[in-house]
């Protein structure tokens, strides 16, 4: 069982990918990760490709599900909140807009949002044991970071929302969002041309270049290719769909 914490109000507690075609897509991360999946769970109407959980050594790691009509491919994250329609005011009221809601079925819902920014991620509110259940193992989600074109926005935005504090880390180029004291995200600066803002989200693996070659081989590709970082060694990959993710394999 993962040692993170899921389950506090303003966790980040889940990751999934919507894609154009979820089929396609279980197929190539099931490959890539050696993940198994659950029977598909049905959508909101307009939606038809139905919502695979997927596991890892039977327990559940992420999402994959139908992205809407003319929606790019992605990942988001999901934050644990104690009230989605309260959360999503609030959201509101410090900048961000929403993009869409769902119920997902599981006693719980979800709401799809922009931060002030634009950068899409989710509010989840459901029931006891909802959320990953493996994690910053190999094969598994590791973090998310947001990548903001203004730090001090994202700062005031996160902190009025969950509760996030901001803390900088000594000759790094991010910072660290911590909730009561704990690390549950990683921010850094971007000029919005070379890397646009978003929510990243990050695997472990145990050997990034073996990942990444997989990945091509599997019809993916290489928006990053395999470099060292202090402590991993880390790739970003594109999925056949156009979807990203980040991977990485501890060095130390």
């Amino acid at each position: 069982m993962t040692a993170r914490d899921t389950s506090s109000v303003g966790a980040p507690c889940w990751v999934d990918t919507w894609q154009p075609d979820p089929r396609a897509a279980k197929d190539f991360y099931g490959q890539l990760f050696g993940w198994t999946f659950d029977d598909p769970e049905p959508m909101p109407p307009g939606l038809d490709g139905g919502y695979y959980s997927a596991r890892f050594r039977g327990q559940l790691v992420a999402g994959i599900g139908q992205a809407p009509p003319l929606s790019p491919p992605g990942w988001l994250t999901h934050v644990r909140v104690h009230d989605v329609g309260e959360s999503l005011a609030r959201a509101e009221r410090a900048g961000g807009k929403r993009l869409g809601l769902a119920d997902d079925g599981s006693e719980g819902r979800f709401a799809v949002l922009a931060d002030p920014a634009g950068v899409p991620f989710c509010l989840r509110q459901s029931g006891a044991g909802d959320g990953v259940e493996l994690a910053d193992e190999p094969n598994c989600w590791a973090m998310s970071s947001l990548h903001a074109p203004d730090v001090g926005q994202a700062q005031a935005f996160y902190g009025a929302l969950f509760g996030w504090e901001l803390k900088a880390v000594p000759n790094a180029p991010f910072s660290l969002w911590l909730l009561s004291d704990r690390v549950v995200a990683v921010v850094a600066a971007t000029d919005g041309i070379e890397v646009p803002p978003h929510w990243s989200v990050n695997f472990a693996v145990r050997d990034a270049d073996a990942t990444a070659e997989r990945a091509v081989s599997l019809g993916g590709g290489l928006l990053m290719a395999p470099a060292d970082t202090p402590g991993f060694r880390s790739a970003v990959i594109r999925d056949p769909q156009g979807g990203v993710v980040a991977v990485s394999a501890a060095t130390t």
